[in-house]
């Protein structure tokens, strides 16, 4: 079972047909786990007397899908097979994924994590970090002969050969991301002729192209559809050449996240998203809660939880990002039991089967 699909004990209950008869606790507390198809209660933190315009039990909606997608699962899996396989230490480049818990993890593993090639010893397993690199990256390893391993997500590397190929034909390329994000700096890289990085509909007015040039567009794997709808329509209402990849390229997890958020807003008060602060995808999953109006976070994890968000609130929704393990989202709700009693529901939503192979050199 992959990473990205498992939630534990909960994600086997989740799988059961029938309702389970409730528990109650001898000591006065409850938190009540309720599924779609059916209800499973289990003894959960005390409630307290709490404040009378606070709701005794705390709905907590879980988004589905949420946290690891395939991508992720393939890059920590391959820092975690080359430990095993070359023994430590091994060197990667840049944070294997933006997640501090999953580096650390890594790193009381064995890998060092490093910002340039310079910084890795002669011989030493090298990787290459989920968000791919530039190719002066890639020649710059080659020249020192070092040992490596890609751990480029499949979805971006797409994107990479997409650009080279664009290039190839003599478009001019557009790159819809954000500046300084080291997946745009790697694809930017891709290709010895300018790559034109636009973040917003305003930008393209900017484009330095006669109406009539031929354009091709790509975009950062962590926007949506939705995110760069806006963009698109903006170039081809200036230029009359443009060509793009079809909406099946554009990352699924990213798409079914932000998806699963919104279901999320329709019913929360409030949003609680568990990722890192140089996650994209998790920054983005709270400006869509805030755009909802609701009152949206991003927590690193349970400690980053304030008590206070949660008074007078009767329904929280919790998303992860795709870079945050499911174990945080479980911590976060851990915090949140020992404030509330809560009724936990797990929303229905996009079921995710995707796998990505590890590199050939690990699959023994």
């Amino acid at each position: 079972m992959q990473r990205g699909n498992n939630h534990g004990k909960l994600a086997i209950l989740s799988r059961m047909a029938a309702p389970v008869a409730a528990i109650t606790s001898q000591i006065g507390y409850l938190t009540t786990i309720m599924w779609r198809d059916g209800t499973e209660t289990e003894t959960g933190a005390a409630s307290g007397d709490g404040d009378a315009a606070t709701p005794a039990t705390l709905r907590v909606l879980l988004a589905q899908p949420r946290g690891f997608c395939a991508g992720v699962v393939r890059a920590i899996d391959t820092v975690e097979g080359a430990l095993r396989k070359y023994g430590a230490p091994v060197y990667v480049r840049h944070e294997i994924v933006h997640n501090a818990h999953v580096v650390a993890d890594l790193k009381a593993k064995g890998a060092h994590f490093v910002e340039e090639i310079a910084e890795i010893p002669d011989g030493a397993t090298t990787i290459f970090s989920a968000h791919g690199v530039a190719r002066s990256v890639v020649a710059e390893a080659r020249a020192r002969r070092l040992p490596v391993l890609d751990a480029t997500c499949p979805l971006v590397s797409k994107v990479h050969v997409q650009v080279r190929r664009y290039a190839d034909t003599g478009r001019a390329v557009v790159l819809i991301g954000h500046a300084g994000h080291v997946e745009v700096v790697g694809t930017m890289g891709q290709v010895d002729v300018p790559v034109h990085l636009v973040a917003a509909e305003a930008d393209v007015a900017a484009l330095p192209f006669a109406a009539d040039a031929p354009i091709a567009y790509v975009t950062q794997t962590t926007l949506s559809i939705d995110d760069t709808r806006g963009i698109i329509a903006a170039l081809q209402a200036r230029f009359t050449d443009v060509i793009g990849p079809n909406t099946d390229d554009i990352c699924y997890a990213t798409q079914n996240r932000q998806v699963a958020v919104r279901a999320l807003c329709a019913e929360a008060e409030l949003l609680l998203v568990v990722g890192a602060a140089n996650s994209s995808n998790s920054n983005r999953l709270v400006e869509i809660g805030t755009a909802a109006g609701i009152p949206s976070y991003l927590v690193a994890d349970g400690h980053a939880v304030d008590p206070a968000w949660l008074d007078g609130v009767a329904t929280v929704g919790i998303t992860a990002g795709a870079s945050a393990p499911e174990a945080l989202v479980q911590h976060v709700i851990g915090v949140i039991k020992a404030l509330r009693a809560v009724e936990i529901v797990h929303m229905d939503g996009a079921q995710e089967n995707v796998e990505f192979r590890i590199p050939a050199a690990l699959r023994d």
